[in-house]
């Protein structure tokens, strides 16, 4: 039987770019496939441009706002597919993406995550710049997380194609914030660690829209902070558990490293606590990447007052 993949699309204000991220999730090749649409309370058109959607097959729902992980958890209760591809409202996807990745997980061991190549796009995706090299390649869980880690790579969440057994296996996305920057890679830590290995796929693309004003990962308010505290504990815990070794101290003091000098100064006691686990971890914080205006004050005042009258500057 040939399997059914369910596309999930959580969107919220997202009227601008709806319409494409749906062409391009209708477009796939791969003939046996389910789009699944969950409009999150959405303030703008989105609806009524999703509904223009559904004599075409796309099932759409209509939820308050809860974020777009309650939309995301929404879609999945009801899919019904062997994989599932997540896909963000303004991001869009190759034709042959999925039909590529169902191929060769079709040749993988069983519980195996897919992944392809990725690159941001401003408003034209064939302007693409692909760019992350490092993670274009088979992993293990603990090799990709340890990448990750110690480098800050990262894998856009709509490349990912995830068998419906191991997201079951990994649990539902984290509800408990609103807006987290960090949601996706709380999450799929979780399902690759549930998984069987990443086979990357040469063939598909993903087109990942960057730079909209208002975007999840600009935010940078009091509840993104904490979100991205919980996400930081909840995936170098997990990786612990999974091989506690040199190699995964070193990489979740990086996870922690990279909160304090996302955050600094902050809120204190949660960056208090993210210094006391580097500590722990027998590594130090060290000092943040910066442009070379910002090397130079710091040369001058540290690297500490500078974040500290950057976060005031921002607050007036």
């Amino acid at each position: 039987m040939t399997p059914l993949v369910s596309i999930i699309i959580p969107c919220y204000n997202a009227e601008p770019w709806l319409a494409a991220t749906v062409e391009s999730a209708l477009a796939q090749t791969w003939p046996a496939k389910e789009i699944i649409l969950v409009n999150d309370g959405s303030r703008d058109g989105t609806l009524a441009v999703a509904r223009q959607f559904v004599s075409r097959g796309v099932r759409v729902m209509d939820q308050p706002n809860g974020g777009a992980c309650t939309a995301r958890n929404h879609g999945l209760r009801l899919a019904r597919g062997d994989f599932i591809q997540f896909l963000d409202a303004d991001d869009l996807l190759s034709p042959d993406k999925i039909a590529a990745q169902v191929a060769l997980l079709s040749t993988r061991s069983p519980g195996t995550v897919a992944s392809c190549a990725w690159g941001r796009f401003g408003n034209d995706p064939a302007h693409a710049r692909f760019v992350d090299a490092a993670v274009c390649r088979d992993f293990t869980a603990i090799e990709f997380l340890v990448l990750a880690g110690d480098t800050g790579a990262m894998m856009q969440p709509a490349a990912w194609l995830t068998p419906r057994a191991v997201a079951d296996r990994a649990g539902p996305w984290a509800e408990q914030w609103l807006r987290n920057p960090n949601d996706d890679g709380e999450y799929f830590a979780r399902v690759l660690l549930a998984g069987a290995g990443i086979a990357y796929s040469s063939q598909g693309r993903v087109y990942y829209r960057s730079g909209q004003t208002g975007s999840l990962s600009q935010q940078k308010h009091s509840e993104a902070r904490q979100a991205l505290f919980f996400s930081a504990e909840s995936i170098t815990t997990r990786l612990l558990a999974a091989e506690d070794s040199s190699r995964t101290r070193r990489a979740c003091a990086g996870y922690w490293r990279r909160y304090v000098h996302t955050c600094y100064p902050a809120p204190a006691d949660l960056i208090r606590r993210a210094e006391s686990e580097i500590i722990r971890l027998g590594e130090t914080t060290g000092r943040p990447e910066m442009g070379p205006k910002t090397r130079l004050l710091a040369a001058l005042l540290g690297w500490r007052l500078t974040w500290r009258l950057k976060h005031w500057f921002a607050q007036t």
